[in-house]
């Protein structure tokens, strides 16, 4: 059973060292390297998270919990470009806010394996999407192109600073990489 975060302190915490794991794998990332992204020392890190390995699992839970929430909010619509658009925009909103958590969600597709809960993660996709990949192989890999550029492009809108005028944008881009024309109204 995961702990319960504490304030926003905790949230921070997880999002960089999740980042850091999404980049480096849970291997190639040092508890220092870590410490040093938080703006903690090692000491500090511990007090929150007793061990890198409790760290790393409670980054991956908290971003098992944002997914399963997106899932639960689109499974009542029927599948097609509204239930999209809407996991879409659930999914911009906490990339531009959490960037680091949803790197390292997106890491089961680009790191297949290190993970054993890789399966569920992919659940919870190809049910938000409503797709199967081993029959709808084209589908399948532009919601996976669809989700890679969500992830660049909210990377790339919290360095520039401005979200607000990069989350039209990147819906309308991953949108478009689904096969959807951009429906009105919808900037």
């Amino acid at each position: 059973m995961p702990r319960q975060l504490r304030t926003g302190v905790d949230e921070q915490i997880l999002d960089s060292a999740a980042a850091l794991f999404a980049r480096h794998g849970f291997e190639q990332t040092s508890l220092k390297a870590l410490a040093d992204a938080v703006g903690l020392s090692k000491a500090g890190l511990l007090h929150h998270f007793p061990s890198k390995e409790a760290l790393f699992e409670a980054a991956w839970d908290h971003s098992r919990v944002l997914s399963s929430h997106v899932a639960e909010q689109v499974r009542p619509l029927p599948a097609g470009p509204a239930r999209e658009r809407k996991a879409l925009e659930l999914l911009t909103d906490i990339a531009l806010d959490r960037p680091g958590l949803v790197a390292l969600l997106f890491r089961s597709m680009t790191a297949p394996g290190e993970d054993p809960q890789q399966a569920q993660d992919e659940l919870l996709l190809n049910e938000m999407f409503v797709v199967d990949p081993q029959q709808e192989l084209e589908r399948a890999i532009r919601i996976v192109g669809a989700l890679s550029a969500m992830a660049v492009l909210t990377l790339l809108a919290n360095q520039e600073g401005d979200k607000t005028t990069w989350r039209p944008l990147i819906l309308r881009t991953c949108f478009d990489a689904l096969g959807h024309r951009d429906a009105p109204g919808h900037h």
